[in-house]
């Protein structure tokens, strides 16, 4: 037979804290304290095998559980000496959910179950207080009746307001019996007109409906929402505790609190916490009354803050981690109801762990494993002052940590304008280009009415280190007007919000930014993280500022430099427009000779910066009309800037046209047909090596060759890649040791990787790319259905944030197999932004990887992740050799 529940509390042992993946860390913690024998109330767990079950059955239960339950409740009864729906002595019980990981606020709880017309009057008979037991029935209704029979618990609150208005009374301790005796039967007329249902009567009613109500609380869409964002898988379902209630609200000697063992916001090491008097826990969450400050209650119930101090200690020296606790007092008597690893800010999390080691408490590596790697992203970015006050008017994708405000700009070209004026500005698009960037550069954050979490507007902005809020489907943008609609908020040129690129979400105004420091505790937890990783951590980044950023945050090279940036800065664009249109082969050259020294200058200011750390570059990526004008006004400036032929630039622009970009002439492509392109930029290349190496700087540059599918396309560019090289170093009479490598970007040649291999020194994974071809799937189109393939389960993870291991993932593996079969010595690296995700990076490590590449901003995120993966890897071994020994 199966055990679907489990006892705790009043000497029964069933559980322990090891046990959280099936009593929920609710249950397990609550049977932990009480093998502590700190003060728990007896109670038990329903499994969350049950609510496996519960969903894979049409919300049906296992055959054997009710006479389980039973059985529990019976010995549960014997514990307390009281009788559930009993009329003289009742036991009333509450009814909460318990996840294996926290999910605070998330889903439902019901207190006081038990209570009827019939057992209200043994409670009073018990008590002696009849206002304290109406108070606990009126409670005990209105929270049954929002979670389990669906009236709002708004209805009862306007119910309570109307009363306490019109008999003068703030407060709910000056409601007397009678009066709450009134409102009682209110409250039940309300659930009656509500539901067409009378309020039940029978405690196992009640209980079985709270139960089941529990399990059903699950797949609420506020808990769904809250498992997306924070990454928590669906299949691990809750538990459901039922445990023996204890009352804060009897009186002047009983109270209800939550506390930290320290403090969540900061890390330091005092106790933190809120309580009220003569309260239920609901309260102190509720905003009904003002709590108090923990330090108080030595002065109002100092026997029970004694206790709580001793407490406190306790659970963290056995938990090892600062702990959040919920208490309450009856009678001047202690019960802890539930403790759990505490949710803290990241500067907190931080101070806790480098504070934990410094006590002996834990070792560096687990220190190391409990810090959330994307957590860092609060400390490298501002972020909302969470005591601001704020109007949400959209949601977007979360594309691009941090938080901006600034005044809505609907152009590149303004955003630059404004900022030139000192104006802080959000450049608002329906979707962001590559001739964008320099208004991307001068906004304060971007928002996007289209895209996805690797669209051209997520990719750049992460890494200039700005917020981005991609795929706002919500937003209607009227470019010729000036204008957006957001909801239903009408916005123009010149107004004010602030976006939130780490929850995707959009402001109406401007609210308040924090600032990030970066403490002593980060570059503690970096130097013990960078003892423990094996893989390198390199950065995606093209401009001095991103270089200087990327070793400011710790980077070990240039794992991506793309050079197509450098070719949108508006100084260039002409000279690269005139490359293109050109009519002969003359006026191209021509056009190229003029970008040279540009480009040369590109180079030496970022090998001067990174001083003899690899620098992988790569050669121009993209489609060549992205670089051209489109608009007919567009090609009639450019045409009265150059004196070419109107007819002839729109002409070429027609003719340069792909119905599918991605997949059309860009790439290694470019380099085969436009063979001067590529030639302009491996001189620049080289050139700018020698320059800077004769200044006694080093110099590794690494060229990459970008959209391989065949080992004939290297062949023809290595080639050609190695004539320059030879032709500058006869011309500078100097020389230098170089890479040439590919990205393995396609389905292609990730299979053909042996036949690759043969030809370069190292791959490069371009997951983007990668993902979108392997899967098939538009990084920027997708960004409209995903959502609803991830509720529907399609996928578990969107494939453009974390890997798809199962898919890409193979062709990964195909690829590190095949091209180390041809060349064990090639070198091995992902440069795509997957790179600087912590459940990737987990892959990475496992295949084998050498370096992971992303934006300079997540480079201490991906620092942390390499070192939790290679722990892990070792705990692995470890694992495994017990097991064969």
């Amino acid at each position: 037979m199966n055990k679907w529940v489990y006892a705790f509390g009043g000497g029964d042992r069933d559980g322990n804290a090891s046990m959280r993946e099936l009593l929920g860390g609710k249950g397990a913690n609550l049977a932990e304290m009480a093998s502590l024998d700190l003060p728990v109330p007896s109670g038990f767990t329903i499994t969350t095998d049950v609510c496996s079950y519960f969903y894979k059955h049409k919300k049906s239960y296992p055959s054997d559980l009710k006479q389980q339950v039973a059985d529990a409740l019976t010995s549960l009864e014997q514990k307390m000496g009281m009788r559930f729906g009993d009329v003289n002595d009742p036991l009333l019980v509450s009814v909460r959910s318990g996840a294996p990981v926290s999910m605070p606020g998330m889903m439902d709880t019901v207190l006081n179950l038990g209570l009827n017309d019939d057992t209200i009057h043994g409670l009073i008979k018990k008590s002696g207080d009849a206002r304290f037991a109406w108070d606990s029935y009126r409670r005990f209704i209105q929270m049954y009746g929002d979670v389990v029979m669906g009236v709002h618990g708004s209805d009862f609150e306007a119910i309570l307001l109307a009363f306490k208005q019109k008999n003068d009374i703030e407060n709910d301790t000056e409601i007397t019996s009678e009066a709450w005796q009134n409102i009682v039967t209110a409250y039940k007329k309300l659930v009656k007109d509500q539901t067409g249902k009378d309020f039940p009567n029978d405690p196992q009613e009640q209980l079985w409906g709270a139960i089941d109500a529990v399990f059903a609380s699950w797949m609420t869409p506020r808990a769904v929402t809250y498992r997306n964002i924070n990454d928590i898988s669906a299949d691990l379902g809750t538990a459901v505790n039922i445990q023996a209630m204890v009352f804060g609200n009897m009186g002047a000697d009983c109270g209800t609190g939550v506390a930290f063992t320290r403090d969540p916001a900061t890390g330091e090491n005092v106790f933190y916490g809120e309580y009220l008097i003569n309260a239920q826990g609901e309260d102190v969450v509720a905003g009904i009354r003002t709590p108090q400050p923990i330090s108080d209650m030595s002065r109002d119930l100092p026997k029970a803050y004694k206790e709580l101090l001793d407490v406190r200690q306790t659970l963290e020296q056995h938990f090892r981690d600062v702990q959040d606790i919920e208490f309450t007092i009856q009678q001047n008597k202690l019960y802890m109801l539930q403790t759990r690893a505490a949710k803290r800010t990241a500067a907190a999390a931080l101070k806790v762990a480098v504070a934990l080691v410094e006590e002996g408490m834990i070792t560096k590596e687990e220190a190391l494993l409990r810090l959330q790697a994307q957590q860092l992203d609060q400390l490298l970015h501002p972020t909302l002052d969470p005591k601001a006050n704020t109007t949400v008017i959209g949601k977007g994708l979360e594309a691009s940590p941090g938080a901006a405000c600034g005044e809505i700009v609907f152009t590149a070209d303004e955003a630059e304008e404004q900022a030139a004026l000192g104006k802080s500005v959000i450049l608002c698009r329906i979707e962001t280009s590559p001739e964008d960037i320099h208004g991307m550069h001068a906004a304060k954050g971007i928002l996007t009415a289209r895209g996805g979490m690797t669209s051209h507007a997520a990719v750049v902005a992460r890494g200039m280190g700005k917020p981005c809020v991609s795929g706002a489907g919500s937003i209607i943008i009227d470019l010729k007007k000036k204008r957006m609609r957001v909801g239903d908020f009408a916005l123009k040129e010149g107004d004010m919000i602030t976006i939130d690129g780490s929850t995707g979400k959009v402001y109406f105004g401007r609210v308040p930014l924090v600032e990030p420091e970066l403490s002593d505790d980060f570059e503690t937890v970096m130097g013990w993280a960078d003892a423990e990783r094996r893989l390198k951590v390199r950065a995606n980044a093209e401009t001095p500022k991103d270089a200087r950023m990327a070793l400011q945050f710790g980077a070990e090279g240039i794992g991506l430099c793309r050079t197509e940036h450098m070719f949108f800065d508006p100084s260039r664009i002409r000279r690269v427009r005139e490359m293109i249109l050109a009519k002969d082969h003359e006026t191209r050259m021509d056009a190229l000779a003029h970008l040279l020294p540009e480009q040369r200058q590109d180079f030496s200011e970022i090998f001067d910066i990174m001083n003899g750390l690899p620098v992988t570059i790569r050669l121009l990526d993209p489609p060549l009309h992205e670089f051209l004008p489109h608009s007919s006004a567009d090609i009639q400036e450019f045409a009265d800037e150059t004196g070419m032929e109107f007819d002839h630039i729109r002409n070429r622009v027609q003719d340069l046209h792909e119905f599918n970009p991605m997949l059309g002439h860009r790439g290694c492509r470019l380099g085969i047909t436009f063979p001067e392109i590529y030639e302009m930029q491996i001189r620049a290349i080289f050139e700018a090596a020698i320059d800077i190496l004769n200044t006694g700087t080093k110099v590794f540059p690494e060229i990459m060759i970008p959209l391989a599918g065949t080992a004939q396309e290297i062949k023809i560019l290595k080639q050609r890649l190695e004539q320059v090289a030879e032709d500058v170093f006869s011309e500078k009479q100097q020389s230098i040791d170089y890479l040439i490598g590919t990205m393995i970007e396609l389905p292609r040649a990730a299979l053909c990787a042996d036949e690759l291999a043969a030809e370069v020194s190292f791959f490069s994974f371009g997951t983007n790319d990668l993902t979108q071809t392997a899967l098939g799937l538009s990084r920027d189109d997708s960004s409209h259905f995903m959502p609803s393939y991830l509720e529907q389960g399609v996928f578990e993870r969107d494939p453009f944030a974390t890997l798809d291991v199962e898919g890409v993932g193979q062709l990964i593996e195909i690829a590190i197999q095949k091209g180390r079969s041809s060349n064990k010595n090639i070198k091995l690296g992902v440069c795509g932004e997957h790179g600087g995700d912590p459940k990737s990076i987990q892959f990475f490590e496992k295949v084998g990887l050498e370096y992971v590449s992303c934006s300079p901003f997540r480079v201490p995120i991906a620092r942390l992740a390499a070192a939790q993966a290679s722990i892990r890897a070792r705990q692995d071994v470890k694992l495994k050799t017990r097991k064969v020994a």
